[in-house]
């Protein structure tokens, strides 16, 4: 929820719609402080328990999630709450990441690529804040995650159930967001490293976009060849990419010169935010139903 509501509302600000950003944010910002004390509760559970939960791909949402609220903070210029939150990403990071590859077997789930997206999302943010001349170090360290991350994916890609583009409940969509979220680090990377944007890493970010625009089409088509339409929490991770995608092509566009890509960016958002409100809808109605069953 954090990650999917956060990227909207990025989304959203790059469009122009800025009071909606305001609305979706402060949302973002509640849900994180749910996760978070529910992370922290979790730490306080038996020692088993914790550490079976520690090797979940789904542990790294603490991280990403985190990456998209600093950069929608960043947005309205609170860069002390958004280093502070970098400073929590790297720590959190460093302890799961080791624990979560470790322990990842054959025939994935989509849910397994947060490991690219945790680590990329570590780089946006990073990178982000690298405009400023004080964080200029991070450029450096950001472009290391970048090529880890996308070593990660192709580990990932190469264990992968690919059948759950067919069956998937919703997570398989991370398969085209961890790409998404790869060309927005490439581009924020670029854009922090100075005008005009570096050529090899103007072209990285132009092919992997590419790429994860391809798995979109194909998942889409998935989708309506064979729809999925009862409520499922993993829904949240079909979100998330449409998001990111929508706001990678955007900042793409902007670093690039391409203006196509930005009109394309806008036009996905969109979809990105029906499909935000379909979801929020069906995750108030599952909560009602279940609390009225109890």
């Amino acid at each position: 929820m954090v990650m999917a509501t956060g990227i909207v509302a990025v989304g959203l600000d790059l469009a122009g719609f800025t009071w909606a950003t305001r609305v979706l944010l402060a949302v973002t910002a509640a849900l994180w402080a749910v996760m978070a004390v529910t992370f922290f509760l979790r730490l306080r559970g038996d020692e088993e328990g914790r550490r079976a939960a520690e090797r979940e791909p789904v542990s790294l949402t603490t991280v990403a999630g985190s990456g998209v609220l600093g950069v929608g903070l960043l947005l309205f210029r609170y860069e002390v709450a958004a280093e502070a939150l970098l400073a929590l990403m790297a720590v959190a990071w460093l302890l799961l990441l080791p624990r979560v590859v470790r322990h990842l077997r054959r025939r994935l789930p989509g849910a397994a690529y947060l490991v690219t997206v945790s680590t990329q999302s570590l780089v946006v943010l990073a990178s982000t804040l690298a405009k400023q001349p004080p964080a200029r170090w991070l450029v450096w360290p950001a472009g290391v995650l970048l090529a880890l991350g996308l070593v990660l994916y192709l580990f990932v890609l190469s264990r992968f159930d690919f059948g759950q583009v067919r069956d998937g409940a919703g997570d398989h969509w991370v398969l085209a967001g961890a790409l998404s979220i790869s060309a927005l680090a490439c581009a924020k990377l670029a854009a922090a490293a100075g005008t005009p944007a570096p050529p090899p890493l103007e072209a990285l970010m132009l092919v992997i976009l590419a790429a994860a625009l391809a798995w979109y089409v194909l998942l889409a088509c998935a989708e309506a060849a064979r729809p999925r339409t009862g409520y499922d929490g993993r829904r949240w991770s079909t979100v998330f990419p449409l998001g990111m995608t929508a706001a990678a092509a955007m900042t793409a566009g902007t670093v690039s010169g391409l203006h196509w890509l930005d009109v394309l960016g806008r036009v996905l958002l969109w979809p990105a935010l029906a499909v935000w409100a379909v979801v929020a809808v069906g995750a108030v109605r599952h909560a009602a139903a279940s609390r009225t069953s109890a």
